[in-house]
């Protein structure tokens, strides 16, 4: 009888034992797929029904989430059924069966009819057939390409007797080489004016030392031959910004600024947007706060600031946004900085991103008009990250004259792979600013440098009298952000096209005695930088010479893939 009472005690008491293991939490995992094509499925929204945890596939279609055993699992995504089940093991795959219905509705883009013979992305194929608005119909317009770029413009040797001083504004921007990329991609030859050199160097990280003595960022240097010209020289600038751990990050108030015009139809814009969005979202603490603001013929917030803890109702309010309309982006600009400004957290990081592909037509829409917007907004103490989209209608201008003059940066996300670089594995460079109108000022020394050039950089020039003026607008450096400037330095008594003028009447020139004299320098040249903290309006400066006997004959790996990009 004891030993009966013993069994069943340690059998109830096992019992009680696995039910405590199922009830605690357990990381789920698996692979979400089209049901008929049997591929991975990018972006599908995946919630803990009931609660506010979830996330987003990532570009294999994974997915990772913690639940409990009995807990219900939804799985969401455009075009595709809804598909809830319960959780039962670890490991669990998905199918999405697509949603017939949503195939069946009318697909309205602008004005006109549209012939249907299939739908864009892993979808059915359905009838061929014309859908007939309720209004005027207009013949749909074929599609031109008027996509908007700066003129660009080489940068060319100058002589370091007339031109001693070099003034840019750093920049760690990579939108023109992702932008090169799609263009590749899509069988199409980038022009001249869609390369920006600096940007193609800068996308990608270096192994440049960590900061030090306090400073939140470090310059590194290196001199090494020409590939190209064996008699010229070239000089690396490193720029390493501190780094910061995403768990140590100030709050952050983030307005998510969302194009939903009609130019914003396309696949790789909209659809594209709200899957970046949620990678984001996902990304956050729960003690960051969202507000969403959007924009089409007019703008309006369609989420006021919620905590990140509630990651269903912001993943919700981005499902449920379409794209229709005219581009007010100007109002939706001022909207978005109003908001983020109500929300300020003090210390914290307060930041507007945009999404959109540029085009817009309503309002302030000018680049000049939108310099003069974003201006007024630089001492808000908001940020700006402007995320481009899309192709064929892509005005690349106007987001750069937005970044560069707003205290923002810039990418283009031709991908879902680019929307979890920029926003997940770079989140602290992206989205927290270390530093803010950081210029970088470099000084020749004559003795040894006859000409040079700077590589890139062409839109970012500075008067040289600019460098030491606080109120002069300059780029960002993000946490653990690296920039890369590169110069061609061509050695005194190797001969360079720099051009020549007639002989001066009012001033004495070469031949004269009273020229200045050099100083007696062993340096090559002496690199500024100039930054402020991001809450601060007045800059600190540092500063390192480069001595000219310091040629480095077996050039770093660093060097020489930037030499190569």
């Amino acid at each position: 009888m004891k030993t009966t009472l013993q069994r069943i005690g340690m059998i109830l008491f096992m019992t009680g034992f696995f039910f405590s293991v199922w009830a605690q939490e357990m990381e789920v995992s698996g692979t979400v797929y089209d049901a008929q094509g049997k591929s991975p499925l990018i972006g599908v929204t995946v919630m803990v029904k009931g609660t506010q945890k979830g996330t987003v596939t990532d570009i294999n279609g994974r997915y990772r989430i913690k639940a409990e055993k009995g807990n219900t699992l939804t799985f969401s995504y455009i075009g595709y059924l809804i598909q809830e089940i319960k959780v039962k093991k670890l490991q669990l795959d998905v199918y999405l069966k697509q949603d017939e219905a949503t195939l069946d509705e009318v697909v309205v883009v602008a004005f006109g009819t549209q012939k249907k013979n299939a739908v864009a992305g892993s979808v059915m194929r359905v009838a061929d057939q014309s859908y007939y608005l309720p209004s005027v119909i207009f013949p749909y317009p074929r599609e031109v390409n008027t996509e908007e770029y700066e003129a660009f413009k080489e940068n060319r040797f100058l002589s370091a007797i007339q031109h001693p001083l070099s003034t840019f504004s750093l920049d760690v921007d990579g939108a023109s080489y992702s932008n090169i990329r799609r263009m590749i991609n899509q069988g199409q030859m980038p022009s001249k004016d869609v390369v920006r050199v600096e940007e193609i160097v800068n996308y990608f990280n270096y192994d440049y030392p960590q900061p030090s003595d306090g400073y939140p960022v470090r310059i590194v240097t290196e001199t090494a031959v020409c590939p190209w010209n064996k008699k010229h020289n070239m000089v690396r600038i490193g720029v390493k910004a501190k780094e910061i751990p995403s768990e140590t990050l100030p709050v952050s108030n983030f307005v998510f600024l969302l194009d939903v015009s009609g130019s914003m139809f396309s696949a790789n814009k909209l659809p594209l947007v709200k899957a970046s969005m949620k990678l984001l979202v996902n990304n956050l603490r729960p003690k960051d706060r969202v507000a969403i603001v959007t924009y089409a013929g007019a703008a309006g917030e369609v989420l006021p600031s919620t905590s990140a803890s509630d990651k269903q109702k912001i993943m919700e309010a981005l499902d449920n946004l379409q794209a229709g309309g005219s581009t007010a982006g100007g109002a939706g600009i001022q909207l978005a900085y109003k908001i983020a400004e109500k929300n300020l957290v003090k210390g914290g990081n307060n930041r507007v991103i945009l999404c959109t592909d540029g085009d817009f037509n309503v309002g302030v829409s000018s680049p000049t008009e939108l310099e003069s917007l974003i201006e007024s907004k630089r001492k808000s103490g908001v940020f700006l990250t402007v995320l481009g989209y899309g192709m064929g209608n892509y005005k690349d201008n106007k987001l750069q004259t937005l970044a560069q003059k707003g205290n923002g940066n810039h990418a283009y996300i031709d991908n879902l792979q680019e929307a979890n670089k920029v926003l997940v594995n770079e989140f602290g460079g992206t989205m927290y600013a270390v530093a803010k109108d950081v210029k970088l000022q470099v000084e020749f020394n004559p003795n040894f440098v006859n000409a040079y050039r700077l590589i890139g950089y062409e839109s970012r020039l500075l008067n040289d009298e600019d460098f030491n003026d606080d109120t002069k607008d300059a780029g960002e450096l993000g946490a653990g952000h690296t920039v890369t400037a590169l110069y061609e330095i061509v050695p005194v008594g190797v001969n360079v096209p720099v051009g020549s003028v007639d002989k001066l009447k009012y001033q004495q020139t070469k031949n004269d005695v009273s020229l200045p004299k050099f100083a007696d320098s062993k340096e090559l040249l002496t690199v500024k930088l100039r930054y402020k903290e991001p809450d601060k309006d007045v800059s600190r400066k540092l500063e390192v010479p480069v001595l000219a006997n310091r040629m480095n004959l077996n050039a770093s790996q660093d060097f020489n893939f930037a030499m190569a990009a």
